[in-house]
């Protein structure tokens, strides 16, 4: 039974920065910042402005109403004083709609509401703050187009003149551990697994490694780390001379682009990269009551007061938009879930391997609409770990070495999720473009391709961003599900991705394109796969590689 503080919705985190926002609606007037050189609306609150940099910046009063621009039925996430299921929606502010809100729906039920519609502000008082809550206007004039995403090209930094940093390492080795759910193994023990295998896969021993890097690093992840890099260290004591953990870094891969850039720089010629899961396990011991939740870093200020606590929300506004821009269909995300199943159940240790049809797919369980269960990835216990090598050192090495083709890495789009692309996932359209620009190839070169896949829209992301087919095209790209099989045109995730094998954040699709290129994948192997591009995160700042093997 549910106890008596669990119906009160809990009051937003309160900074000096922030605090008109929350307690503007005492008034019942919504207020933000503005620029007084270029009336630019500035949101989330800046000392500065980003569209002209000015720093005179007051905050006034606007009429309060918007354009919704997303929203959707939450059938999964609990959250205090919003009975489930409830609406998260966004919102277009009507004199400067590129600030959006995320906000709740109220006075109107989830079948009524439709894009472009306009809304008007009510307030909420949650202890000492006011949410920003939004109702349908009673007259509804024709609806509102969606803003238009600004394009990327524009913005893109050409490649500088000189040696390319790619060329100076390339990936030595690689290895993972065992996977599963719910392995109930201490996560360290895993990535010591994982590490002594891609060492080993090198041909290299733990006193060569004078590096290493790993993503998050060492901060309060909940189940979504091991303990960084000091971890390691004091498990295995290699003394490195360059090191490096964070989170604001190229995705789950960025660790692998920072080692290069060390082994390039001559700090370091073998690092030592890793990542580890035990989400699975991490959630049976907070269910047993064994641990607590620290609760996740991030953005999470602007969206939790409305019940937004799973990136599952903010990615299904932006998949339904693509939807609703596009003519997008369930069935062509579903095309996405059922090739990775099938790859699946070609990898013994892939999490999910029994078969899966459009059916299954369809009449799975809502998780926020437009995303059923099988657009989400499976949580699991795992780590992977890479070494990244100086190129001097390939003749040396036990293999034949996977260079890096080229990186991308730029952040063009905004990093606050619901201020940022809206009709794909945020940090893919930049970081796709960049790629192209450092190397001659084109996505016709592309081989296989390994593509960040936690929930299926991040993958159709990836698929439009890198060019496989055009902007607003994927649904006659995925037709069918024959581009993306292991014969097709694309071949897609062949080890089952993070949907099906297992959601080993990034890392593992990098494992799993380091042995297609080595022709190593046994039963799920691609015939001649020689180039491989190979995608890591999304919604926060993330990384894209392009790799090829010489042999």
């Amino acid at each position: 039974m549910s106890g008596p503080d669990e119906a009160v919705r809990p009051q937003p985190e309160f900074r000096q920065e922030t605090e008109f926002f929350w307690t503007s609606g005492r008034d019942g007037r919504l207020r933000f910042q503005a620029c007084t050189a270029c009336r630019a609306l500035i949101h989330p609150p800046q000392p500065v402005c980003r569209y002209c940099r000015a720093h005179d910046i007051q905050v006034g009063e606007v009429s309060g109403f918007a354009n919704l621009i997303g929203f959707t039925v939450n059938h999964r996430f609990p959250f205090p004083g919003l009975p489930t299921p409830f609406v998260v929606a966004q919102v277009a502010i009507e004199e400067d709609p590129r600030v959006r809100l995320t906000t709740n729906v109220v006075d109107c039920a989830p079948e009524d509401l439709r894009i472009g519609m306009r809304m008007e502000v009510v307030f909420e008082q949650a202890g000492e703050a006011w949410l920003p809550l939004f109702r349908p206007c009673a007259e509804q004039p024709p609806a509102a187009p969606l803003p238009v995403d600004t394009p990327v090209g524009g913005h893109l930094r050409t490649r500088p003149a000189g040696p390319r940093f790619e060329d100076r390492s390339v990936i030595s080795g690689a290895g993972a551990s065992r996977m599963g759910r719910r392995l109930m193994a201490p996560p360290l023990e895993l990535t010591v697994e994982a590490c002594e295998k891609a060492v080993a896969d090198a041909g290299l021993t733990f006193d060569d490694i004078d590096g290493l890097s790993s993503y998050p690093g060492g901060g309060a992840y909940g189940g979504f780390a091991e303990g960084g890099v000091s971890a390691l260290e004091s498990a295995l004591g290699i003394r490195p001379v360059w090191h490096n953990g964070a989170g604001e870094t190229f995705g789950p891969g960025g660790s692998v682009i920072a080692a290069m850039l060390a082994v390039a720089g001559g700090l370091a010629r073998h690092v030592l990269c890793f990542r580890t899961v035990w989400e699975a396990t991490y959630g049976q011991l907070v269910r047993q009551g064994r641990i607590r939740s620290p609760g996740q870093p991030g953005q999470d200020g602007w969206f939790k007061p409305f019940g937004a606590v799973s990136p599952a929300m903010m990615l299904a506004m932006n998949a339904q938009r693509h939807m609703h821009r596009y003519g997008t269909t369930r069935e062509t995300l579903g095309r996405i879930a059922l090739n990775q199943r099938a790859n699946a159940a070609r990898h013994p240790d892939a999490v999910y391997r029994d078969s899966l049809t459009m059916d299954d797919y369809l009449s799975a369980r809502p998780i926020a609409t437009p995303f059923g269960l099988y657009d989400c990835d499976v949580p699991c216990d795992a780590s992977v770990a890479v070494v990244v090598s100086a190129a001097e050192c390939a003749p040396d090495l036990r293999r034949a070495p996977v260079r890096v083709e080229a990186v991308g890495t730029q952040i063009v789009e905004r990093p606050e999720w619901d201020q940022s692309t809206l009709t794909h996932e945020p940090q893919v359209l930049g970081q796709a473009a960049h790629l192209w620009t450092r190397t001659d190839l084109r996505p016709a070169d592309v081989d296989v391709a390994l593509l960040y896949d936690g929930f299926t829209f991040n993958c159709l992301s990836w698929i439009e961003a890198l060019g496989f087919c055009g902007i607003g095209e994927a649904r006659d790209f995925l037709d069918g599900g024959k581009n993306i099989a292991p014969d097709g045109v694309l071949p897609l995730n062949p080890h089952g991705g993070q949907l099906s094998h297992g959601r080993t954040h990034g890392m593992g699709l990098l494992h799993e394109a380091v042995l297609q290129l080595r022709g190593e994948a046994d039963a799920r192997q691609v015939a001649g796969a020689r180039t491989a591009v190979v995608s890591s995160g999304g919604l926060t700042p993330s990384g894209v590689l392009l790799l090829r093997t010489d042999v």
